[in-house]
């Protein structure tokens, strides 16, 4: 694929996912789209300027793509119904089996939660821009402990700040870099 393709299957991939937000059926609405997808996007970038062997594309790709399933089918399991999706979306642009693959690599390989080993340098980026985005979205922690989770106020701290610490004690040393500052800073406050 010459730039050109590659530009106009992200763009298309872009319009994919805050499609799917703005879907009246999307389990969580419209607001992942701006308040997780473009930083887990953006810090994607970030962290791209450090791996210079990775591939750009499948991990710009991936990133818009990772929670995909979480949107069209909530948060239980959503790494593999995210991974279909890509397939059966990527397919329908004619996209290179072979990158189709790694991208639902990638997705399968997210979650900080799933313990994963992530052996190529594209899934450990999009795993760590995925936790380095919570970082950037505490009221939607909160509001997913209070409103989703049913925590009163001591819980949801105690929950998020749990969270967070396990997200930035599984990120790889070039995100720890990068989000320390975030980190130390939340953790006083919910200390």
């Amino acid at each position: 694929m010459n730039s050109d393709n590659e530009k106009n299957v992200i763009d298309e991939i872009q319009r994919f996912v805050e499609k799917e937000c703005k879907n009246p059926k999307s389990k969580y609405g419209y607001e992942p789209f701006e308040n997780h997808f473009i930083p887990v996007v953006e810090y994607s970038k970030t962290l791209l300027k450090k791996e210079k062997n990775a591939d750009e594309e499948i991990v710009e790709i991936a990133a818009w793509l990772h929670d995909i399933g979480s949107i069209i089918y909530g948060r239980e399991n959503h790494h593999l119904t995210g991974a279909e999706i890509a397939e059966r979306k990527l397919r329908e642009l004619n996209y290179p089996e072979e990158k189709i693959e790694i991208i639902k690599k990638c997705i399968l390989n997210h979650r900080g939660s799933v313990e994963k080993i992530r052996e190529s340098v594209e899934k450990q980026i999009v795993a760590d821009a995925d936790g380095m985005a919570n970082f950037d979205n505490l009221p939607g922690m909160f509001m997913a402990a209070f409103v989703y989770e049913n925590k009163n106020q001591k819980e949801a701290r105690n929950s998020v700040r749990e969270k967070l610490q396990n997200c930035f004690n599984k990120l790889s040393l070039n995100a720890k870099e990068i989000i320390k500052p975030k980190f130390e800073a939340i953790m006083l406050v919910l200390r």
